[in-house]
């Protein structure tokens, strides 16, 4: 299973990495949505976890062009976001996101989510 995680912050990202890769993905990586939209589009990972807060296009935004493209569409992705206030969630779920996770979180409740909910 192939798993892109997109995140701004470089040692987040790379602890996270290392957590999914020992859990046996397959892992991609980018440092801002549109690297995420890109590699999403070139690749077609199984599942995409996006940080919001990320420059040049945020994860709402990243999640919403991913949700509208024909050929990803069907994509899960898991919102991972130090945002954690009631609207923030309802503007992941607006913008098409499976799961939204709270900073700080454990890189164990993200593997699971991903083997109970999309793992074949």
């Amino acid at each position: 299973m192939k798993i892109l995680i997109a995140d701004d912050e470089l040692r987040l990202r790379k602890v996270v990495a290392l957590h999914l890769k020992k859990a046996g993905f397959a892992v991609l990586e980018a440092g801002n949505g549109r690297q995420a939209l890109e590699i999403a589009k070139e690749q077609k990972p199984d599942v995409i976890v996006l940080d919001i807060m990320m420059p040049e296009m945020d994860g709402l935004e990243a999640c919403a062009a991913i949700k509208a493209d024909a050929e990803l569409s069907g994509t899960p992705i898991i919102l991972l976001t130090a945002m954690a206030e009631a609207g923030d969630i309802e503007k992941g779920n607006a913008a098409g996101a499976e799961y939204y996770l709270t900073k700080p979180f454990s890189p164990r409740e993200l593997i699971d989510k991903i083997n109970s909910n999309f793992k074949s």
